[in-house]
């Protein structure tokens, strides 16, 4: 048994390093959606003026939800094109390690939603911005080792913005009137959509050479 696990565990690297080239252009655009929709959601959830504490939440989740739908999507339609496998092994990996962050911040939200009065929003909610921020890092982080290059440093600009979030929520002491739909459409959707552009240009350059 020990030695077919080792042979499962030897195949699977095998694929994830004869796929990494697959898996790098898969995530451009799957950034850049995700980049998209993140700046697209802040600007109509500050335009729309979802202003209380569950309707920012459930408003946050759909966009959520939009973005795993289309991000699967997005890499299925790759891996179709590519005439490969979409449910590999590295992807059940993948998966695997998005699974436990993904499912605190689902159970995060829940507990806010139960716990928050419906009222005009708060500094707690720029706790839970961080919370989501510190949580997407991780996985991120997480799902990196199985991602081709330096994907996990992207993790890192997500666990700095929650640190900020978390530190810096006095400032609203100072009477700083930002929105929290805009800080969602500055970590989420900005640093996606930097990501994407960043892998975009750089396997664009890679092909061409």
């Amino acid at each position: 048994m020990e030695t077919n696990w080792a042979a499962e565990q030897l195949q699977t690297i095998r694929t994830l390093m004869e796929r990494s080239a697959l898996y790098r252009r898969a995530l451009a655009p799957i950034m850049i959606f995700v980049g998209i929709l993140g700046g697209a959601g802040g600007a109509f959830g500050w335009m729309l003026k979802v202003n209380s504490a569950h309707g920012f939440i459930w408003f946050w989740l759909g966009i959520a939800a939009i973005a795993l739908v289309g991000s699967f999507l997005v890499a299925r339609r790759q891996a179709l094109k590519e005439s490969e496998a979409f449910w590999s092994p590295p992807t059940k990996r993948i998966a695997a390690a998005l699974l436990p962050p993904f499912s605190i911040g689902a159970f995060i939200s829940i507990v806010c939603l139960w716990g928050f009065e419906n009222g005009v929003l708060g500094n707690a909610i720029t706790l839970l911005i961080a919370a989501w921020a510190w949580l997407y890092g991780c996985a991120i982080h997480s799902a990196g080792f199985f991602l081709p290059g330096r994907s996990r440093l992207f993790a890192w600009p997500f666990v700095l913005a929650g640190g900020v979030l978390f530190c810096g929520q006095r400032l609203a002491e100072l009477s700083l009137d930002i929105s929290p739909h805009l800080v969602m459409a500055s970590v989420f959707g900005g640093l996606h959509l930097a990501f994407g552009i960043y892998l975009y240009f750089t396997e664009k350059g890679k092909n061409v050479a």
